[in-house]
């Protein structure tokens, strides 16, 4: 995929499936531009690759709105990737805390809205505009014990739909990817059983590499993406269709 010349933010950049989706969009040729809460993974990733940074909280709406206002233009791509996943799983839904489905919510769903919307007349400006939501399968086929991460992601999938009729008629396109467990330090918390259950469940057997996201997320920010608008790709092997 050659995505020369097409600017792109990516958000979540500093290590797991952000990290990797960076350093592939990089080696597409995009000009990128990584934001993260930590911004000294952030920036190291940023410097090892050649790109801008900005550092980010995606529960503020205040330094959403400064990462919006600071970022280079012509803007052709978005790639919501930041979420909260860690430390938030294995527990049954009776006994998730109020604080911790807030604080989840906030930035998994409401963040993505919100980074979205500062960056709507950007992407709307640079005539091919995309956004490409990094949800998940677990909202698919609703994994248990991780019900406020499953609830979020499912929220990231319905406004993605919402999203791609309120901005198709500016000629930008609304995908989102839902990779299943990836091999990544990100995911090294996950109880080892959920990990077999995807090796094994998936239609090609073993792990999936964050690589395989990275590829169809580079497509998706493509210009000959718009087709696809809307759609919800499980991008994880084949242990969930749809």
């Amino acid at each position: 995929m050659n995505l020369a010349g097409r600017h792109i933010l990516l958000s979540g950049a500093a290590r797991g499936l952000g990290a990797v989706l960076a350093a592939h969009l990089a080696a597409a040729g995009a000009a990128l531009t990584l934001a993260d809460l930590d911004a000294e993974a952030g920036l190291a990733v940023a410097e090892r690759l050649g790109a801008a940074f900005h550092a980010v909280d995606l529960a503020d709406p205040d330094s959403i709105a400064a990462l919006a206002a600071n970022i280079a233009t012509p803007l052709h791509g978005l790639v919501n990737n930041a979420a909260i996943a860690t430390g938030i799983g294995g527990i049954g839904f009776e006994a998730v805390e109020i604080e911790s489905w807030d604080r989840v919510m906030c930035v998994n769903a409401r963040g993505t809205w919100l980074m979205t919307r500062a960056l709507a007349p950007a992407l709307r400006a640079s005539g091919s505009g995309r956004v490409v939501n990094i949800a998940s399968d677990t909202a698919l086929w609703g994994a248990p014990k991780l019900i406020a991460y499953v609830a979020s992601k499912g929220a990231v999938i319905a406004m993605t739909r919402a999203l791609a009729r309120e901005l198709g008629p500016d000629g930008v396109g609304v995908t989102a990817v839902a990779p299943g467990i990836l091999t990544t330090e990100s995911t090294e918390y996950v109880p080892e059983a959920r990990h077999r259950l995807y090796a094994e469940g998936r239609a090609v057997p073993g792990p999936q590499p964050p690589g395989d996201v990275a590829a169809t997320v580079a497509f998706l920010l493509s210009e000959g993406a718009l087709a696809l608008t809307g759609q919800v790709l499980p991008a994880n092997r084949g242990f969930v269709f749809t």
